[in-house]
């Protein structure tokens, strides 16, 4: 096994200029792997981000994708692999700001919106990136799923529902493709202080009340970090995780428990 924590090449991060993904993506360029950034309208913020790799010694290259475009993640993928020569892991973390809305209330609008971009979006790079990872010997699989895989939290059906599709989708991989040495795991992400959750907080969607609720069914008490999302995806991603495949590692400060 390689002291090295990666191969040469780049983790392919899909969201990468959100409130998570931009701390997963300095995380890993802090680990030793470059990086291909994956953004929907954040430009600035990914030509920041690309800056500040840099720095760091690792290559870096951003790259705007319409993830329920087909041709644009094809192109997005042929993109990264001509700049870094090879993607050995694919982080998705893509994901619209997400209505809290009960099932019964939800429209069909803002249900096909998160299909489409959390679930075909995933779907369609995984499937297109495949036979590069195969090509190339193996390569992982990081889904940055939801502790409501778990414990569902009333009104998240937008967030909670398209991830656990997607749970199926990495365990399919995970079967699948084991032979070819690619690996698939997920990362149940729970309360985290940045991204969506600061969001909602500022909106005044996530009142009092349900900061309390929710504390209880925490067994630490306090929120996550996304540094700790980082690191459990670098972990998965890892050659130290050679060995696990079609798992999930909750984040959540045992949320449901």
């Amino acid at each position: 096994m390689s002291n090295l924590l990666f191969p040469d090449g780049a983790t392919l991060v899909f969201g990468a200029t959100g409130g998570i993904g931009q701390v997963v993506t300095r995380k890993f360029a802090e680990a030793g792997s470059d990086v291909a950034l994956v953004y929907w309208t954040k430009n600035e913020l990914a030509t920041k981000l690309q800056s500040e790799i840099s720095t760091q010694g690792r290559q870096a290259s951003p790259h705007q994708c319409d993830v329920t475009d087909i041709d644009a993640i094809q192109k997005t993928i042929e993109a990264a692999i001509k700049s870094h020569g090879r993607v050995h892991t694919m982080i998705w973390g893509a994901g619209p700001l997400v209505e809290q809305v009960n099932i019964a209330d939800s429209t069909e609008a803002q249900w096909r919106k998160a299909i489409d971009i959390e679930v075909h979006g995933f779907y369609n790079a995984a499937r297109l990136l495949i036979p590069h990872m195969r090509a190339q010997g193996g390569g992982s699989f990081v889904h940055l799923g939801s502790a409501g895989d778990v414990a569902f939290p009333p009104k998240d059906v937008l967030s909670v529902a398209p991830k656990a599709a997607n749970e199926s989708l990495i365990r399919g991989i995970a079967r699948e493709e084991g032979l070819h040495n690619i690996r698939a795991n997920s990362v149940l992400v729970g309360v985290i202080e940045a991204g969506m959750f600061l969001e909602l907080t500022r909106q005044g969607v996530f009142t009092k009340e349900w900061v309390e609720e929710v504390q209880k069914n925490l067994a630490i008490k306090r929120w996550g970090q996304p540094e700790e999302i980082a690191e459990a995806a670098i972990f998965l991603a890892s050659n130290k995780a050679q060995y696990i495949t079609g798992q999930q590692i909750n984040v959540s400060g045992g949320y449901g428990l």
